[in-house]
């Protein structure tokens, strides 16, 4: 006979799946937390070395990252930081990497594999904010299938997705259930690969531009204060924020292009604390408001996919004064001595 006196009892059992769940809790916890990252833009004379960049992100507790292109400094500084990284492949290298296999697996040999071993690349961005008009929008999808099958070579593929940077124009439709892509034939084949790859697509999310874009958007329901919904969907859901709005819209141009459960990573949000716009936004309180309220909001996703953390990347982590003129210089949430702007908590 079995030595019962070796069973758990009842209340220890019940303390054992107590553990259980508040690990779990704490594991979904840490996962929620892990959803903000910060673009790092190196458009200005003033900035801070990379590896000062990355003290600042690791003092500040920020675990993601976003770079515009290749910086061999800035990847070396990232080796052993754990730091999620989106890796963009620039405009000047689409129409090469697009028109030549050999090109793309270079360029993943030199700037990914090189540093795979210790760095953590989460998404390839092949190309950001292109339109179907542009010069370049024509190499998009061969580039990111020429990434896609270096990265698979290198047994990096699983690891590793491949995506492009869209920004909401690309999108048309109200209420957000509406939404559509303007351009089916460009974002279509797109589309498909990401799902057949299983990758999200990367969408730069700003209410500030489409709070400029029209006058009837009321300022509080771009900051994420209005105490009521602005908007009844057909569907039934309630928006009382734009940026729920505009992401939704993106979730349904995807669902009508065949990709309903393709997810989406907010490669890029932002507010400017200056620079001046026509209906007098760009202030530090306004900027302050949108990046602490984008932080908290997040991590429950939008009335179309409630409760579902949305990765987001705020733009950006220090004022570039080499950018446009007005107030794309403005977006920091530190200035290049590296001060805080804002009293943000990067860990949601």
């Amino acid at each position: 006979m079995a030595n019962l006196s070796n069973r758990p009892t009842a209340a220890a059992a019940a303390t054992a799946w107590l553990f259980i769940v508040a690990t779990l809790l704490l594991s979904c916890q840490r996962f929620t937390e892990a959803q903000i990252g910060v673009c790092y833009g190196r458009n200005g004379n003033n900035l801070p070395s990379p590896q000062d960049v990355i003290n600042l992100y690791k003092s500040r507790g920020i675990t993601r990252m976003r770079m515009y292109d290749p910086g061999p400094n800035s990847l070396q500084a990232l080796r052993g930081t754990n730091i999620g990284l989106i890796l963009d492949v620039p405009r000047t290298d689409l129409r090469s990497l697009g028109s030549d296999a050999g090109a793309a697996t270079r360029w993943v040999q030199k700037n990914v594999v090189a540093y795979a071993s210790n760095v953590n690349f989460r998404y390839i961005a092949v190309g950001n904010e292109i339109m179907p008009g542009d010069a370049e929008a024509g190499s998009i999808l061969p580039a990111m299938q020429n990434v896609q099958n270096a990265l698979r070579s290198a047994n990096l593929a699983d690891r590793i997705k491949v995506s492009t940077a869209v920004k909401s124009s690309i999108v048309d439709g109200f209420p957000p259930s509406k939404g559509f892509f303007t351009s089916s034939s460009y974002m279509n084949p797109i589309v498909n690969f990401l799902r057949n790859n299983n990758s999200p697509l990367l969408a730069n999310i700003y209410p500030y531009f489409a709070y400029l874009g029209t006058g009837s958007i009321r300022l509080d329901y771009a900051l994420f204060t209005s105490p009521n919904a602005q908007v009844n969907d057909d569907n039934g859901l309630q928006y009382k924020n734009l940026f729920d709005a505009l992401v939704d819209t993106m979730y349904a141009a995807l669902a009508r292009a065949g990709g309903p459960n393709i997810p989406i990573v907010v490669s890029e949000s932002g507010w400017p604390s200056a620079g001046g716009d026509s209906r007098g936004a760009a202030t530090p309180g306004n900027a302050a408001t949108y990046y602490a309220n984008l932080i908290g909001h997040v991590r429950q996703g939008t009335p179309r996919k409630n409760g579902q953390a949305i990765e987001t990347y705020l733009f950006a982590m220090f004022d570039e004064n080499q950018k446009g003129g007005g107030t794309e210089n403005n977006f920091g949430v530190f200035s290049p001595n590296q001060q805080p702007k804002y009293n943000l908590n990067f860990r949601g």
